[in-house]
C-alpha cells in the first residue's frame, strides 16, 4: 500500500521550495514545513524529504557493524492473533547484539546464545525506544545522519530521537503518546499503521494499565478485536496506511496508533516534538478578541443547545463554529492573517504526490481467521499517489447527518442572552480567572466537557 512515489533528480519542485541546480530539490522548505505541520490535523505522509539524509542509506547490518557488539534489549512477543493486545509487561525480554538478532532472524534459531528459547517461527523481536544519546554515547557523529532540521526544527538531529528495530510481526499495541506530536522516518523495511483521531477514545477503551508515563493504551487489540466485549469499537475510525523506506510520517497530538513491522527486518527512527507556536503578546490578545467575538456572534445567531443534543450533534456544533469563524474573516482586513482555518485549508490545498494524508478506511471488520486487510491497499492510495478509492458515507453518518439537519432549522430565539461586546486585556483576563467562582465553573465546564466530547 505505496503512500506515494519516491524523489527524483527532475522532480518538479512544489511550490515555495528552493531551488539549486544539479541538486535534490525537497518540494516544502523548512519554514513551510512547520507550517504544515502546526496546522494538520491528520495524519500525512512527507515524501522526498529526506533523500538526502545519511540515515536514509543505513540497514541493520550496518547498524550492527557501528555498534560493534554493543548489546541491545529485545522484546520477545508471540506471533499469534488473539483478542489480548500482547503489552510490554506480558513480554519477554532478551540482550544480544544486533548481529545475534539478525542471525537469529535468518530463520537460524540457535542452540545457545540469547535467543536460544525463543523458536523464530513462533516469536518475533523488537528493539523498541532506543535512544541515540545512549545508544551512540561513544559515536556521536551518528547524530548528524537524521536531520529533523529540514521539516523547520533547527538543531533537532539524531539527539533527539529514538531507534526502533524489529522482526516481522513486532508491533507496539495500539495507545496514544500523552504529549507532542511523532515524526517517523521509515529507514528499512514497511510498517502499517492503524490510527484513530482522538475523538474515537471513547470506542477504544482507554486505560492506564500498564502504566506508562508517556502512554495511554486500549484494552482493544485492534487488528482482532472482541467486538462482544467491546461493543462500541465498531464506531472508531480507522486510519491505516503502509510506511515506505524514505518517507516521514506525521502523527498529530493525541492519535492513537498501532504500529506493525510487515517485512523481515524494519528500521525506524521517531521524534517527538511538543509544537508550540510562538506569537507576541498583541497577536494573542487578537486570538482573545476574536474568540470573544465570536461568542457574541454564537449568542446572536444560535439559540443555547443542551448537552445531550450537543453530544449527539457535535459534527453540526463544530460546522457552526467554522461558518462563525469564516464570517469573521471576510470582515477582518490588514496585511496579517491570523487565522488558523486558512493555514489549515492551505495545508489541505497542499496534498499531492509529496504529502499524501492518511486517510479514512473501509469499515469492514477483520477476519478472526488470519491476517487483517488482506491485500496490497491500492483501493485507498495508488501508486502514483492518488486515491483511487471511494469512502462512503456510513449508516452510523447519514443517521448524523438528519439529526444536524434537524438543529438547523431551529429558530433562534435566545438572542438577547448576549452580553454586551467590548475588548479585553491580558490583566483583565486573569483578573477573572483568578476568581474563585470562575475557577468552579470552569470546574464544572470541564466535567460537562467529558460527556459532551467523549
Amino acid at each position: 500500500m505505496a503512500a506515494g512515489p519516491r524523489a527524483t533528480a527532475d522532480t518538479a519542485p512544489a511550490a515555495g521550495a528552493g531551488e539549486v541546480e544539479g541538486e535534490h530539490i525537497k518540494p516544502f522548505t523548512p519554514e513551510k514545513a512547520k507550517e504544515i505541520i502546526m496546522s494538520l490535523q491528520q495524519p500525512a505522509i512527507f515524501c522526498n524529504m529526506a533523500v538526502d539524509w545519511p540515515a536514509q542509506h543505513w540497514t541493520a547490518e550496518h547498524l550492527s557493524e557501528v555498534l560493534h557488539g554493543k548489546q541491545i534489549r529485545f522484546r520477545m512477543g508471540m506471533k499469534r492473533t488473539d483478542t489480548v493486545p500482547q503489552f510490554e509487561t506480558t513480554c519477554g525480554y532478551v540482550e544480544a547484539t544486533l548481529e545475534e538478532f539478525l542471525t537469529w532472524n535468518c530463520d537460524q534459531s540457535p542452540l545457545s546464545g540469547p535467543f536460544r528459547d525463543y523458536d523464530h517461527s513462533k516469536f518475533w523481536a523488537y528493539a523498541d525506544y532506543k535512544y541515540f544519546v545512549s545508544l551512540f554515547d561513544d559515536k556521536t557523529d551518528i547524530f548528524e545522519g537524521v536531520i529533523w532540521s529540514d521539516f523547520g526544527f533547527p538543531g533537532r538531529n539524531g539527539r533527539e530521537s529514538t531507534l526502533w528495530i524489529g522482526s516481522m510481526g513486532a508491533h507496539t499495541p495500539c495507545h496514544l503518546d500523552s504529549y507532542g506530536c511523532n515524526l517517523v522516518f521509515q529507514v528499512q523495511g514497511r510498517k502499517r499503521w492503524h490510527l484513530f483521531p482522538p475523538e474515537d477514545t471513547p470506542f477504544l477503551y482507554p486505560t492506564r494499565i500498564p502504566y506508562e508515563e508517556s502512554s495511554v493504551f486500549s484494552k482493544i487489540n485492534v487488528v482482532n478485536p472482541d467486538l462482544k466485549r467491546f461493543p462500541r469499537f465498531c464506531k472508531a475510525r480507522r486510519h491505516m496506511v503502509t510506511l515506505n523506506p524514505g518517507q516521514v510520517l506525521f502523527v498529530p497530538r493525541h492519535w492513537w496508533h498501532y504500529v506493525e513491522s510487515i517485512d523481515p527486518v524494519t528500521v525506524s527512527i521517531n521524534s517527538w516534538i511538543e509544537l508550540v507556536e510562538e506569537t507576541s503578546h498583541e497577536v494573542n490578545c487578537r486570538y482573545l478578541n476574536r474568540a470573544v467575538s465570536a461568542l457574541f456572534d454564537y449568542y446572536r445567531t444560535s439559540k443555547v443547545v443542551e448537552v445531550q443534543a450537543m453530544r449527539t450533534n457535535r459534527e453540526h456544533m463544530k460546522k457552526e463554529g467554522l461558518n462563525v469563524h469564516n464570517h469573521m474573516e471576510m470582515e477582518q482586513t490588514g496585511s496579517q492573517d491570523l487565522s488558523l482555518g486558512v493555514v489549515k485549508q492551505e495545508a489541505a490545498s497542499l496534498f499531492g504526490p509529496d504529502l499524501v494524508p492518511v486517510i479514512l478506511t473501509s469499515e469492514e471488520l477483520p477476519s478472526k481467521t488470519g491476517s487483517i486487510f488482506e491485500g496490497d491497499g491500492k483501493d485507498f492510495v495508488g501508486e502514483d499517489g492518488e486515491h483511487s478509492g471511494k469512502l462512503h458515507c456510513t449508516k452510523r453518518q447519514r443517521m448524523m447527518s438528519k439529526s444536524e439537519d434537524a438543529i438547523v432549522e431551529q429558530n433562534a430565539s435566545n438572542s438577547n442572552m448576549a452580553p454586551s461586546q467590548t475588548l479585553i486585556s491580558t490583566d483583565d483576563l486573569l483578573d477573572c480567572l483568578l476568581n474563585p467562582q470562575v475557577t468552579r465553573i470552569v470546574a464544572q465546564l470541564l466535567i460537562q466537557g467529558r460527556s459532551l466530547w467523549f
